[in-house]
């Protein structure tokens, strides 16, 4: 049993299709699960749809048809009858979506989000899953909602892993090339729930842990997990090897190939996650599994953009005490903001928070009753794993640091 987690990157246009096909034929699919995110973009131009919908109704039907119009030209190329039933089916994937625009009586962003966001994966799969029927590849599509339950924290769920695991334990086939959905989940109602953003590599690893696979494969357009993201870095490495516990704090950090909920499943049952290639399927990738040691061993590099930085102390110049950061914690907690980056003194508390719920405002003029306050906004978050002199120097190099703080094995520096 093995699964494979395709991203929007490799299935971006028909000839990614067609890769992705050509991976299965060189590496086999009998008893192969394969997990998909939404091709290219399409996420992004969803989420468009969803700014539409909440201030701009005008430009609704047009954000909407744009992301008709990709899917339309990737099923033009890879079917020549155009009366395959896969145009059909995607035809009814946005008569869907339009009816749920049109009928839809909640206010709530989140809830919103999530029953439209998950259109991309819906229509993406479908396409590969008639593709690869097409050209002989006979496979199962599934709906994932129907296996992965979760409750009702809409855009980042947390799994119910006894209702999940019974799920896919008594209706999940085996011995078939079976191909669902990523990032996508359902509450007890049957709505639609999102695992987080980057959430179908945890699709992946759930359904490895519940079917005791023998391994997950990553496909991603990179040879594998790189010691710095090549888009800010200059001479990125490939890393061969990575532990389970380098992995999760590499993932913890923010490192953008490893969603950070991935490898706890995998790591309870011992299943090793291969991040690799889809245009050099046959090269060795990074394989993290149970390695103790990072191999090479070289300074990791990870960036974190548009972060925000507060600085708070107390009115009166008395000390910041437990009372106090507890009271923080919970307003944090309040509003829903990613901790990255704590650091306090007799006075004062700082921390970098990512304001994913822009729930800023909110947060600051809570604050400010009684804590006096600094606020950095589009702050950048370097975190090195593994650091020396030079590594710390070369992120520093023409910066204003805001913060700093160093561990034995790591060194987090806050920029402007």
């Amino acid at each position: 049993m093995q699964v494979f987690k395709f991203g929007g990157a490799s299935v971006n246009d028909a000839e990614g299709v067609k890769n992705l096909a050509s991976v299965l034929q060189k590496l086999g699919y009998t008893n192969t699960l394969v997990v998909v995110s939404a091709m290219g973009k399409t996420t992004n131009a969803l989420e468009l749809v969803i700014t539409n919908y909440f201030d701009h109704k005008t430009k609704l039907q047009s954000s909407i048809q744009d992301v008709i119009k990709f899917h339309n030209a990737i099923l033009i190329d890879l079917f020549d009858n155009e009366n395959h039933v896969v145009f059909q089916k995607i035809s009814e994937f946005f008569n869907e979506l339009n009816w749920f625009l049109r009928t839809n009586k909640s206010p709530d962003y989140n809830f919103v989000y999530d029953q439209v966001i998950g259109f991309g994966e819906l229509i993406s799969t479908t396409i590969i899953s008639e593709y690869l029927n097409t050209i002989g590849l006979k496979n199962n599509w599934i709906d994932v909602r129907d296996y992965i339950k979760t409750d009702s924290y809409y855009r980042s769920a947390n799994v119910n892993w006894e209702k999940t695991q019974n799920q896919i334990t008594t209706n999940y086939k085996k011995s078939i090339l079976n191909i669902t959905q990523g990032f996508l989940s359902s509450d007890a109602n049957n709505f639609t729930t999102t695992l987080g953003r980057e959430g179908s590599d945890y699709t992946a690893a759930i359904f490895a842990y519940c079917l005791n696979a023998n391994s997950v494969t990553i496909w991603k357009d990179v040879p594998g997990v790189l010691n710095a993201d090549p888009r800010y870095f200059e001479n990125a490495r490939l890393l061969n090897k990575i532990s389970y516990r380098e992995a999760i704090e590499l993932a913890f950090y923010g490192a953008s190939v490893i969603h950070p909920k991935t490898l706890q499943p995998l790591q309870r049952k011992e299943i090793p996650l291969f991040v690799k290639s889809f245009l050099n399927p046959e090269d060795s990738g990074t394989r993290i599994g149970k390695e103790v040691v990072l191999e090479p061993m070289i300074p990791c590099f990870i960036v974190k953009k548009n972060q925000v930085l507060i600085r708070l102390s107390s009115l009166d110049f008395s000390y910041i005490v437990e009372e106090n950061i507890s009271e923080i914690f919970n307003l944090l907690h309040l509003y829903k903001m990613k901790v990255d980056v704590i650091q306090n003194s007799a006075i004062s508390f700082s921390v970098c928070i990512d304001n994913i719920y822009n729930n800023l405002e909110k947060l600051l003029h809570h604050l400010k009753a009684k804590f006096k306050v600094t606020c950095y906004e589009n702050v950048s978050l370097y975190t090195i794993r593994h650091y020396n002199e030079k590594a710390i120097t070369q992120i520093e190099a023409g910066k204003t640091v805001l913060l700093k703080q160093l561990t034995p094995k790591t060194v987090q520096v806050v920029t402007k």
